[in-house]
């Protein structure tokens, strides 16, 4: 089994190169990339904050692993529906905040590792939202530093942005360079 890094950057270089993805699903077979997966979340805050199940970082094993990647071998793992809570918002409202079990959580972050490596390379430079090592401040410096006369700026949020995003029309742009309906399912 190749390592973590030895995956990612593979993808790292097929997505700069802009090949598309044949066998993506593959890699959810790989312990090495659960571990990476684990070790990015198992520090989050919401670690040991319960979702569907009582299931939480504690009872995470190299055994749980195994299992969820026989589990995706034999294409027998489901998501599990997320708890639903609400959490207070500053103007008064409540947001709605879906806490999955935490292997749920793991599955996910190996998707994201997959994906980000893939895409992260063909995204451009002046994108700095949710984006490994960018955010606020390296989009300030980037102003700052390479931009002169700027009169106006003009901040947005669009209400509801990710529980309003089409499922079937999001897969549709994942698969024009994800060739691998397995991963897609």
């Amino acid at each position: 089994m190749q390592s973590a890094e030895t995956v990612l950057g593979v993808l790292r270089e097929r997505g700069r190169k802009g090949l598309p993805c044949t066998e993506l699903y593959r890699q959810l077979f790989n312990p090495q990339i659960y571990l990476l997966a684990y070790g990015r979340i198992y520090s989050n805050k919401g670690s040991m904050t319960p979702g569907a199940t009582r299931e939480t970082v504690d009872g995470m094993s190299r055994a749980k692993i195994d299992r969820i990647i026989d589990a995706m071998r034999h294409e027998r793992y489901r998501f599990s529906p997320a708890r639903r809570t609400y959490i207070p918002k500053k103007n008064g409202k409540l947001r709605p905040l879906g806490l999955p079990t935490w292997s749920d959580k793991l599955v996910g972050e190996v998707v994201r590792l997959l994906l980000e490596a893939y895409y992260e390379p063909r995204f451009s430079d002046r994108s700095h939202g949710f984006r490994p090592n960018r955010g606020c401040h390296t989009a300030l410096r980037e102003v700052a530093n390479t931009w002169a006369g700027t009169t106006w700026f003009i901040e947005g949020d669009i209400a509801d942005c990710f529980g309003s995003l089409e499922h079937h029309r999001m897969i549709e742009i994942l698969s024009g360079k994800i060739r691998d309906n397995r991963f897609l399912r």
